[in-house]
């Protein structure tokens, strides 16, 4: 029965994500409110080399309608600070930040990647993505033999990954783990922590690919860094499990280092501000009060991304 109410929030949702055009009154009694103010850090959309469900001038658009104060645009494979750049003269009225994903077409490892970020038109560039597809770890985890970026070997980081995490800190941009393994992203936190990079996050941390146990995120917590939780779609009949953990994941971890993101954009999927509420709404079900929502989704995104 919860997972028909939880599929019932979406249903709107999931049949609007092929009308591109169209903003239809998101499910859920909460919505409205619980977007006043939101920020989404992890949102994907068009250009891209996979179908997706909107564009970057369209998230924005859509973001705003609903009331939301920032969104962060996601690509694994093309920079994305010149389409913030664009969203933000498209869509006046809403923060659009970007970021890199240093994944192979970028370079890998690459430092000049993160440096001519910082050079990009408009200074939207935010977000520092360590590998995610191309990621050793999501690599070995897939069983796949396509080439990979490696970030450590025999236990420590690679001098190219503190090369990496050295720009890092030194552009004032957020160090986010992608798809590494659990133990590589203890290290980059802990090496961020040392150079002073200003913000860093677990990239869906303890789900998979790597899959950080309680006492690996309450370390990735004490070296600084939040622990983000993804809804992707609930529309699925492992929904209501996967709900529950993360629940009791954040109980574990604390409100005060989490951050809700919907990392949605997928073609078929919800549109991520629609999918975004729900997931909220999902969690105030397993009752987390209204406070305990803003801090995840307002509060501690603005300070992720240097808004307060």
């Amino acid at each position: 029965m919860r997972h028909i109410a939880i599929t019932g929030l979406l249903a709107l949702a999931v049949a609007s994500a092929g009308a591109r055009q169209s903003l239809p009154q998101v499910a859920g009694p909460n919505a409205a409110r619980d977007l006043r103010g939101a920020i989404d850090i992890h949102v994907h959309a068009d250009p891209d080399n996979v179908a997706r469900s909107l564009d970057g001038l369209e998230a924005a658009r859509f973001a705003k309608e609903r009331g939301m104060r920032a969104i962060v645009l996601k690509n694994h494979f093309d920079p994305t600070a010149g389409l913030a750049l664009l969203a933000r003269k498209a869509v006046p009225g809403i923060e659009v930040f970007g970021g890199v994903d240093l994944n192979l077409p970028v370079g890998g490892m690459n430092a000049h990647a993160v440096d001519h970020m910082a050079g990009v038109n408009g200074g939207w560039g935010r977000m520092v993505w360590m590998s995610t597809f191309d990621a050793e770890n999501q690599i070995r985890t897939n069983k796949s033999q396509a080439p990979f970026v490696r970030v450590s070997a025999n236990g420590a980081l690679l001098p190219e990954t503190k090369a990496v995490i050295a720009a890092i800190a030194k552009h004032g941009f957020v160090l986010a783990s992608g798809h590494v393994s659990a133990q590589e992203a203890l290290l980059m936190f802990e090496e961020g922590r040392r150079l002073g990079v200003r913000a860093m996050v677990a990239t869906h941390g303890m789900s998979a690919p790597t899959s950080l146990t309680i006492a690996q995120a309450q370390q990735a917590t004490q070296s600084g860094a939040f622990i983000e939780f993804t809804s992707g779609t609930l529309a699925t009949a492992t929904a209501q499990a996967r709900i529950d953990r993360i629940a009791d994941d954040i109980r574990k971890v604390g409100i005060e280092h989490a951050i809700l993101s919907s990392d949605l954009g997928q073609a078929g999927n919800p549109l991520p501000a629609d999918g975004y509420a729900t997931f909220m709404e999902a969690l105030r079900k397993k009752g987390f009060t209204d406070a305990e929502l803003d801090r995840m989704t307002k509060d501690n995104p603005a300070r992720l991304l240097g808004l307060q």
